[in-house]
């Protein structure tokens, strides 16, 4: 008898402040994907990449994000007018998302050592 295991492969997000579009619509709610080893090439052949590697980052969230409230498409220059809150908020959850799949992290109580998981939260989910 096997398991089926099921890779998530899409994790919902919820900005702090939230990104504003040309019609000075707000949007919070989002949806980022796992970053790939294409996500990877497609960033260092980026032009603006190759001109500032700080800019790197900012390509790699338009490839991963498929969702931004209404928007079906966020580009590098949409992500420029992010306010640092949002910016450190996303960073944060491409790392959790990224490296450890999940909202979860393992810890041990200091009182019984006994371990489990606790889920992270992160400002804008509060």
């Amino acid at each position: 008898m096997s398991r089926k295991h099921s890779l998530n492969t899409e994790y919902p997000f919820t900005l702090p402040t939230g990104l504003v579009d040309g019609q000075n619509r707000v949007h919070r709610q989002g949806m980022m994907r796992l970053a790939t080893a294409k996500d990877e090439i497609i960033v260092q052949q980026h032009h603006r990449v190759q001109e500032n590697s700080a800019y790197s980052f900012l390509v790699m969230l338009s490839q991963v994000i498929t969702r931004m409230g209404s928007l079906n498409s966020v580009t590098p220059d949409l992500l420029e007018t992010l306010v640092l809150r949002d910016m450190g908020y996303l960073k944060e959850f491409y790392n959790r998302v990224n490296q450890q799949g999940n909202a979860h992290i393992p810890t041990q109580c200091p009182h019984c050592n006994n371990q489990f998981a606790v889920e992270l939260e992160l400002a804008g989910e509060l």
